[in-house]
């Protein structure tokens, strides 16, 4: 079997949905950003790419990876679009990685791009024969009491602080840490190297370039957002807020996958090799709890115990995600989201499993190589998580 490593990786910066910088640069030019920059940086022939697989979420369907490659004139590649909800970039990667090892490709770019500030709006007539279109979006489940299909605050928040025993003040704090952690990061450059910057048009009509991610906020304190109200006040002991939740946001990410002996062949720099990976799937009610379950599928496939893991991330969809994931399993804070996650950094949803791999890679390599696990939940019961060794 082949060895599917990683040559090239790259990331836009992450914008703020609605409101921040990249609002009017849609899904597609956000994707094309990414994807420009894995070729800048990989240095292989746009001849030898097999395939390009792209994931979207809340962008309508399509086939987004084809159309991102013709637009980057890349005519002979064809292109994949895969969808697990929040867990569909690192999905990607996977899908990637497996058609390297079975031999039956040599380079693949795989990703995924989201912009929530620019999502489309589907309408839909129930009966179809009423022709009464209304506001619509597929479900990720069907509908139960403790598990609504759209409110992902009561399935991945509610319901896992509840299962686990997570406090308010913990959730709280967890955010709060997980924006200095991400503050820090950017102030320190450590995210430079993975970034490719995107134009912009401001409000003043002039063209500006965004270079770091805007959604970290210095001024988060485990005080300010102890006044902010739950999301679901009916609920009993509620914790769920916006500030422990992760952001609305728009971005891309990407990395070029090839096998070891492409990469061997033509001289490139191997960044990281991906080792095993796994997906599980779980009550909806408990979804927050998808990493728990995947991470010990994906160590147990690459035959690692949780100690041999330097770093991990857990994506915070809501704060209780990550939580959860280091008390259950027994990871120590200071290995778990050392970058901050999905509410300090953002959670540009079909981009985050790709923005996760991309992190990953550049922060192992910063600290002199190593393993590193990441993870995340998926709506409507899911759970992934992928392994990479660099150095």
């Amino acid at each position: 079997m082949n060895e599917a490593v990683i040559v090239a990786a790259a990331r836009t910066p992450i914008g703020r949905a609605n409101k921040g910088s990249l609002v009017d640069v849609d899904a597609f030019v956000l994707a094309e950003h990414a994807i420009r920059g894995v070729l800048d940086r990989a240095g292989v022939d746009p001849a030898d790419i097999d395939d390009l697989v792209l994931a979207e979420s809340l962008q309508g369907g399509g086939v987004i990876g084809r159309h991102t490659a013709m637009r980057l004139g890349l005519v002979h590649v064809p292109g994949l679009a895969d969808n697990r909800h929040c867990a569909a970039g690192l999905s990607a990667v996977q899908i990637a990685a497996s058609s390297i090892m079975a031999g039956m490709d040599r380079v693949v770019i795989a990703g995924g791009t989201e912009s929530l500030s620019s999502m489309p709006q589907t309408l839909k007539s129930t009966p179809a024969s009423a022709r009464n279109f209304t506001p619509w979006m597929s479900a990720s489940h069907p509908a139960t009491s403790d598990a609504p299909p759209w409110d992902m605050a009561i399935t991945v928040g509610e319901n896992t602080a509840r299962e686990v025993g997570i406090s308010r003040e913990a959730a709280d704090e967890w955010a709060a840490l997980s924006h200095q952690r991400a503050a820090a990061s950017v102030d320190h450059g450590w995210f430079d190297t993975e970034i490719v910057p995107v134009e912009f048009a401001a409000a003043d009509g002039s063209t500006q370039l965004l270079e770091h991610d805007e959604h970290p906020r210095r001024d988060t304190t485990v005080e300010r957002l102890a006044t902010l109200r739950t999301l679901h006040p009916e609920l009993p002991d509620s914790i769920i807020t916006a500030g422990n939740a992760a952001g609305l946001n728009d971005a891309a990410a990407a990395v070029m996958v090839t096998s070891a002996e492409y990469a061997s062949a033509h001289g490139l720099t191997v960044l990281g090799r991906i080792r095993s990976w796994a997906n599980v799937g779980l009550e909806p009610a408990r979804t927050g709890l998808g990493p728990v379950y995947a991470i010990p599928k994906a160590l147990g496939r690459g035959g690692f115990a949780l100690g041999d893991i330097d770093l991990f991330e857990v994506n915070e969809a809501f704060t209780p995600v990550a939580i959860a994931a280091g008390r259950r399993l027994g990871i120590d804070a200071d290995r778990l989201n050392v970058n901050g996650s999905g509410c300090g950094l953002g959670h540009p949803i079909a981009a985050t499993g790709a923005r996760m791999v991309v992190t990953m890679l550049h922060e192992l390599a910063r600290r002199g190589g190593g393993l590193g696990c990441v993870s995340m939940c998926a709506g409507g019961g899911m759970g992934s998580a992928l392994v990479l060794e660099v150095g």
